[in-house]
């Protein structure tokens, strides 16, 4: 069939797909693995292998070699991550800062057997009472896609195991901790950017405090690298030293004032307009700086501090409490300056939740963490795989609307938002697969002769599969 007479959504998706054929070494492979891709877009209960050969109207067939693709390591995370890396340089200038953020994650389990689970903090417990889960950890390293109008959407590059000394460790992973994992996709994002002849090209990675906080995760940045952590209010600054002359220099100058006490100063406060979500989110911030943390003596930061709000507004009390920021420092004719204006600064401070957001629609609607596979290489590789087919599905999305707009709604009562969802894109593939006569069986209308009914009933079945629960 040729691509003119498919929706513009569906080239996108078989382009990205085509450009990776190489990381497949048969083209059987290959075959299967689209046809598990297709099964995830029509898969409406669990997102199990099984699950998608219903949806494909294969589940009376041999079901091993669709497993062997995750338990023989047919399907390579590594290769698929490079060729959706690089596929996300045409959308970035090189005159521009090609952002990422790294971000901790869990996938919930039950088994205590399963590979890379442990006993890990459970998020959704309360702070005073905090209570314990099995899961795996792992570390993802999403890229975010350049600004609309204050918008942004997170697509998955990496997902990283880190899972701890204690987990179900399979063969030829070793234990590794959270902030070593996002250092390492941080170290692999740079080497691909100079290895795609991008040398001088920044590298902006938005963290929070659990990397932040690390000093050995600041040594081992790699350079034309500039982190944007959050920190924590009473975090120990230094001045940059004072050299007389005489004796050894020293590494750090007098104590600077920590973070939180910058809050009583009533002079010295910009009042910026950010961009967030298509409306202009006031804030009222400072820049101080250049800083030492102990530890870090030759990597000078700066602290942007932004205040608090608690006042009435329409009607309704809105609190925000204040939050502080540490980020790299550049040197530019023997001076240190901050790497971009605070307002972009911000802006992308405030973009780090959409790597929240990905992680909700990944755990609540696209199954991930549900293939029941107990391989030890299985159960590390299928979710790699669920986040890999996450990612190639916006980036088609991204390809075809932008961030703005998108497929029209689902009727005339709603128009649809103004940055289309992950379920607005899920139901324009299907819509775009549907209009096409290989997938039209399985939603044509009955017809008036009830003699005839036996034909349509046999095309449901397929959704109907799709649909169960097994």
């Amino acid at each position: 069939m040729k691509d003119n007479t498919f929706p513009t959504i569906l080239q996108h998706l078989f382009q990205l797909l085509e450009a990776q054929r190489g990381i497949f070494r048969q083209e059987r492979t290959y075959l299967r693995a689209l046809g598990l891709l297709i099964g995830e877009l029509f898969v409406f209960a669990r997102h199990t292998v099984t699950q998608e050969l219903l949806a494909l109207g294969l589940s009376e067939g041999d079901w091993s070699p669709w497993y062997r693709l995750f338990s023989r390591k047919r399907f390579d995370p590594e290769q698929a991550s490079g060729h959706v890396f690089i596929q996300t340089l045409a959308h970035v200038a090189v005159e521009q800062p090609y952002v990422i953020g790294v971000d901790g994650v869990q996938v919930p389990r039950s088994s205590q057997k399963m590979a890379g689970t442990s006993w890990l903090k459970a998020p959704r417990t309360p702070k005073f009472k905090a209570g314990i889960h099995r899961a795996q950890r792992f570390l993802n390293l999403s890229w975010l896609t350049p600004l609309e109008e204050g918008f942004s959407r997170a697509i998955p590059l990496r997902w990283l195991p880190a899972f701890p000394e204690k987990a179900v460790l399979p063969a030829g992973l070793s234990p590794c901790k959270e902030w070593e994992a996002g250092l390492e996709a941080i170290r692999w994002v740079r080497s691909q950017l100079d290895a795609a002849g991008r040398q001088g090209q920044w590298l902006l990675a938005l963290a929070d405090g659990n990397f932040e906080k690390v000093v050995d995760f600041w040594k081992g940045l790699p350079e034309r690298t500039v982190v944007l952590g959050r920190s924590a209010r009473n975090r120990v600054l230094y001045h940059l030293p004072e050299y007389c002359g005489v004796g050894r220099p020293p590494d750090y100058g007098k104590r600077a004032r920590k973070p939180a006490e910058w809050l009583k100063e009533r002079r010295g406060w910009t009042t910026l307009r950010v961009p967030v979500r298509g409306h202009g989110q006031e804030m009222r911030c400072r820049v101080e700086g250049p800083f030492l943390r102990d530890g870090l003596p030759d990597r000078p930061v700066f602290l942007i501090v932004v205040r608090g709000i608690d006042r009435q507004l329409k009607g309704r009390r809105v609190r925000r409490d204040p939050s502080f920021y540490l980020v790299s420092a550049v040197q530019q004719q023997g001076n240190w300056l901050l790497p971009l204006p605070v307002e972009i600064l911000l802006t992308w401070a405030w973009q780090r939740w959409e790597l929240e957001v990905e992680h909700r629609e990944l755990k609540s609607g696209f199954g991930l963490g549900e293939k029941q596979c107990w391989n030890p290489h299985s159960a590390v590789i299928s979710v790699q795989w669920t986040t890999w087919v996450y990612a190639v599905l916006l980036l088609a999305g991204y390809r075809t609307w932008g961030l703005l707009g998108g497929p029209p709604g689902p009727g005339r009562w709603w128009r649809g938002s103004r940055r289309w969802s992950f379920n607005t894109l899920w139901r324009a593939y299907r819509a775009a697969f549907w209009k096409n006569a290989d997938f039209r069986a399985v939603w044509t209308a009955t017809g008036d002769n009830w003699l005839k009914k036996g034909d349509w009933m046999a095309g449901l079945w397929n959704s109907v599969a799709g649909a169960a629960r097994v």
